[in-house]
């Protein structure tokens, strides 16, 4: 092979001088997304909320239109009604969801709660039924206050329900015998409830994705605005865990969460391991 000559040598030597020392263009880091607020889901949906009876044993919200909706079936607190709750049932509605809501203030058991799922169930299937053919029989959510929070516990140990979201539990309910994810809730001022005992229940909850979350100065009766900051994380939550929203679950995951940035209105928020 023939050699290089000396001028060639030469040139080789200057352009990897040059190479060296002149500044590479620098490549920019991916940009990260920030993760969502859940006050963005304390906005109303786009569908109109109808009231109506399910029976003598449930209230029903549902959206006036659309097919394949969730479902959420609802427990009270102890000795109170539908009606207390009823702003955040109309706007679940107004997002998409039918919200079975058992009428009775002892709802612990989780049986009464279950029956509003299994009547939906059976009247997705009754021709000339309003939800005929508009149920996602396989969405389906538990949730709760107080008794009914424990209720919910309870029902979600029923193969029927895919996520539960118990609002200042009672003790009833085996947090262990959860199949699907769970988003525990408590108040800061609780004291029906106090905080310190519903994050316990959350810790005792090991084997499924598990998310606390401690509403910023909520008493037992979430007073004023807590009620619609619970509101919007109990959307944010049944969004991504129901409906698939991918935004809804930058709310209570990743490594700083929207739930952990909000602390306006959270005043302490954790994931066990299997939600990190």
């Amino acid at each position: 092979m023939r050699s290089l000559s000396r001028r060639a040598l030469l040139t080789v030597a200057a352009l990897a001088v040059s190479a060296a020392v002149v500044p590479q263009t620098a490549v920019a880091a991916p940009a990260v997304a920030a993760p969502t607020s859940p006050r963005v889901y304390e906005k109303a949906g786009p569908h109109k909320a109808v009231k109506a009876p399910g029976g003598p044993a449930h209230t029903l919200y549902y959206p006036a239109d659309g097919t394949g909706h969730p479902v959420l079936i609802w427990g009270n607190g102890t000795n109170a009604t539908v009606d207390q709750y009823e702003q955040l049932f109309t706007h679940l509605a107004s997002w998409g969801y039918v919200v079975a809501a058992a009428n009775t203030g002892q709802s612990g058991s989780g049986e009464e709660m279950l029956a509003g799922a299994r009547y939906l169930i059976a009247e997705n299937s009754r021709p000339g039924s309003v939800f005929h053919g508009r149920i996602a029989t396989g969405k389906i959510a538990a949730a709760g206050h107080s008794q009914g929070g424990g209720g919910a516990i309870a029902a979600g140990a029923d193969p029927l329900v895919k996520t539960t979201l118990p609002i200042m539990p009672g003790p009833q309910g085996n947090v262990n015998k959860l199949h699907g994810p769970a988003f525990f809730v408590s108040g800061q001022a609780d004291v029906v409830v106090p905080a310190f005992y519903v994050r316990s229940r959350f810790l005792a909850c090991d084997q499924v994705p598990a998310v606390y979350g401690q509403l910023k100065g909520a008493t037992h009766f979430l007073q004023g605005e807590t009620r619609d900051r619970v509101i919007g994380a109990i959307t944010a939550w049944l969004q991504y865990h129901l409906a698939g929203d991918q935004n809804a679950g930058s709310v209570f995951y990743g490594t700083v969460s929207g739930l952990d940035q909000d602390d306006e209105g959270w005043s302490a928020t954790e994931r066990n391991e299997m939600a990190a």
